[in-house]
C-alpha cells in the first residue's frame, strides 16, 4: 500500500509584514528629504525651477509614492 503526503510550505506572515514596513519607512524619508530640501530654498530659487510654494508637498508626495 501507498501512501502520498503532500507537504505545502508557505513564507511567515511577518516577512510581508516587515517588507511593507521597510518600504514604507523608506518612502517616507524619501518624502521628509525632498520636503525638506525644497522648503529651505528661497522664493527665487523655486522660481528658477518652475516650482511655487504651494506645489512643494505635491512634488515631494510624487517622489516618494509615485503619481
Amino acid at each position: 500500500m501507498a501512501y502520498a503526503h503532500t507537504t505545502t510550505t508557505t513564507a511567515p506572515r511577518s516577512t510581508g509584514l516587515v517588507a511593507r514596513i521597510t518600504d514604507a519607512l523608506a518612502a517616507r524619508k524619501v518624502y521628509r528629504t525632498t520636503l525638506t530640501e525644497l522648503q529651505a530654498l528661497d522664493n527665487r530659487d523655486l522660481a528658477d525651477l518652475g516650482i511655487s510654494r504651494s506645489m512643494i508637498k505635491s512634488i515631494a508626495y510624487e517622489a516618494a509614492y509615485g503619481k
